[in-house]
């Protein structure tokens, strides 16, 4: 029930009026919005991130949400390889979904990470789950994610920074559905092609 609670709180009007509120503490809620999106999944990647572009700007919003989904992406994957070993884990580990996950990240782990970061859409926590449960090294993940991140996070600013004109020229609203289309082809589309990968026994960027 308390989640339900959670998920029907989260409108733009909502977020809109905490990260003006809290907006004399700095770049703060704004990266810890996009903080917890690793750790709360129902939270509206592309709504917080245009918002934060909305209230601090084009570049001080890009820069306070990148920023706080890659520390969140980071946190999540160091936290999991930490306790990796734990009973309950392998256990979660063994279902189909995470299973797969896992297969990718062990066989191409920086390109599966890096092209699912370009997508504000998408099973990232399952991922960021994945590559911490398959001891991918942090170089490569923090790399792969802080990219791919980058220009997701600008692309959704761009769009959040003016969001007036979509008011004012409601055809523009096209290019966004376009857009979160596209992205949940993207996703789709790479996983389909990285089974594809395991199957036949291919491998990539690895762990290295």
């Amino acid at each position: 029930m308390y989640t339900l609670d959670v998920i029907s709180w989260l409108t733009e009007e909502n977020l809109r009026n905490m990260l003006e509120r809290y907006r004399s503490l700095g770049p703060f809620p704004g990266i810890a919005l996009t903080f917890m999106k690793s750790f709360v999944p129902p939270l509206p990647t592309m709504l917080i991130v245009g918002l934060n572009a909305a209230v601090y700007g084009l570049w001080l919003g890009f820069l306070y949400s990148w920023a706080g989904l890659v520390a969140g992406c980071l946190a999540t994957f160091l936290i999991i390889r930490k306790i990796a070993s734990q009973r309950f884990l392998r256990k979660w580990a063994q279902r189909p979904k995470v299973a797969r996950a896992m297969e990718w990240v062990r066989r191409s782990g920086f390109s599966y990470v890096f092209l699912l970061s370009l997508f504000p859409v998408g099973p990232f926590v399952i991922i960021n789950l994945a590559a911490g449960l398959a001891g991918m090294r942090l170089r490569s993940y923090l790399l792969a994610l802080a990219v791919g991140k980058a220009v997701m996070v600008f692309a959704v600013s761009y769009i959040g920074n003016d969001a007036g004109r979509f008011i004012r020229n409601p055809v523009e609203m096209i290019y966004v559905v376009l857009f979160v289309l596209l992205s949940l082809w993207g996703v789709r589309s790479i996983e389909a092609y990285f089974s594809k990968l395991a199957r036949s026994g291919g491998s990539g960027g690895g762990s290295s």
